[in-house]
């Protein structure tokens, strides 16, 4: 198994020394919040701002210790992998009211960095990558789909040499670059909502893992050495829900991405990898991921395209990944390299809502791979359900969750059979 202790890019380079305690006492409070990344943390601020701020979240580890200490940092439009894969739940009408929702992403981020003043290193310019004419014409599509949504932000498809003037490769085709997409320290934008959740007044407690929930009218949840009662329960768990509740389990499985950072690169290195000093994927089932970063390194990531497993050296696995579309950079050396699990959904759209039978029980997970940006989203309208309700809620709340049959005995045959037919449905979706 992956070390997922290992250091990363993130922890490296952190900007917010926070420290909270562990739970030690018994406690009373409106709202508990089981997970402290950006799931469990944005949901608590957006009830915060509305003001529910008698609230507790307890994070097992540390705040960010999961994906949101561990991703590629991409601002990218959209949620989920492909909305046709939910058309039959929610219908024509609720597909584009999603699309539309899908991108209020980069908008709440910008305006929570704002607002708090976070030092996140939030920097604009997303480029979707295109290795063959077959996607060069999907992204044709979505140039069209971004500008319906009358977006402030330039959009503009790229052919040819004109590829080169936001990315320094030849291995792509065509491209199409979002203005309003880029990347950001996901870790230090986690950390300073954390701060400004609890100048809200909100308890945040570290260390603390939940060991036993009992549901009912009144919720109680019991750590190593405390307690909290509450009348309204929110799991946030993600990929590391450890099979704590049984119902949300099965509805999940874990695979893993991996990234890696070079060394410091020079000015001119860094301009030619990236004129735009943004971010990239191509389009592919499976992508390849990366971007530039702050301190003018360049970070890579992507996950294995069809057998599920983890590579013995991540450093060189990744490296290699990068020499496909930087070869330039044979001499670079790898700083750094990680992973983690990632929680995937059978159809890879997040998953919210309320457990059955348990009215005041909430869940939000399944963002398999994409969730930084659209976790802002759907947290947004997770809080507006857990609050006052609403039509956003109800429409993503509606999108059915199947069981992963099977996941606990055979989970890496399931990723692979998963990740081949991904891969070969490409074909006919325009991704491959």
């Amino acid at each position: 198994m992956i070390n997922i202790e290992t250091a990363t890019y993130y922890t490296a380079t952190k900007k917010y020394d926070l420290g909270f305690p562990s739970l030690e006492q018994d406690i009373d409070v409106d709202i508990v919040v089981i997970g402290g990344g950006f799931s469990g943390v944005n949901t608590a601020l957006e009830l915060a701002e509305k003001g529910h701020t008698n609230i507790a979240l307890l994070e097992a580890r540390y705040l960010g210790f999961g994906g949101t200490g561990r991703n590629g940092g991409q601002i990218m439009a959209g949620i989920g992998h492909d909305l046709d894969k939910i058309r039959k739940d929610v219908g024509e009408d609720g597909v584009r009211a999603i699309f539309e929702i899908s991108d209020m992403g980069a908008d709440i981020i910008q305006a929570r960095i704002d607002k708090y003043n976070i030092k996140a290193d939030f920097c604009h310019g997303y480029g979707y990558m295109a290795f063959n004419a077959r996607q060069g014409k999907t992204l044709r599509a979505w140039e069209k789909d971004f500008k319906s949504l009358n977006s402030r932000h330039e959009i503009r498809y790229l052919e040819g040499r004109e590829v080169q003037t936001i990315i320094g490769s030849d291995a792509y085709q065509s491209a199409l670059l979002h203005m309003g997409g880029g990347h950001v320290h996901s870790l230090n934008l986690l950390l300073g909502e954390a701060q400004a959740l609890a100048g809200h007044g909100v308890k945040i407690f570290e260390y603390s893992p939940a060991v036993e929930v009992t549901y009912g009218k009144r919720i109680k949840v019991r750590t190593a050495k405390g307690t909290v009662t509450a009348n309204k329960l929110l799991w946030a768990c993600d990929s590391f829900l450890n099979k704590l509740e049984p119902e949300l389990h099965r509805s999940t499985i874990n695979t893993y991405a991996f990234q890696c950072m070079t060394e410091p690169l020079s000015d001119e290195l860094i301009q030619r990898i990236s004129p735009i000093r943004g971010a990239y994927s191509d389009i592919r089932p499976v992508i390849d991921y990366y971007r530039v970063t702050k301190e003018n390194r360049l970070l890579f990531g992507s996950a294995t395209p069809f057998i599920d497993h983890i590579p013995n050296d991540l450093k060189e696995w990744n490296r290699q990944l990068m020499l496909n579309i930087f070869p330039y950079l044979h001499d670079v050396k790898i700083d750094l390299a990680w992973g983690g699990p990632m929680a995937c959904s059978p159809n890879l759209f997040p998953q919210i809502g309320n457990l059955p039978g348990q009215p005041n029980v909430f869940f939000v997970q399944g963002y398999s791979g994409f969730g930084v940006t659209p976790s802002h989203i759907i947290c947004k309208i997770l809080a507006e359900g857990m609050a006052e309700g609403s039509p956003r809620y109800d429409l993503i709340s509606s999108v059915r969750r199947a069981s992963v049959v099977g996941k606990d005995q055979f989970r890496p045959l399931i990723c692979s059979a998963g990740k081949t037919w991904h891969q070969v449905s490409g074909y006919w979706t325009g991704r491959r």
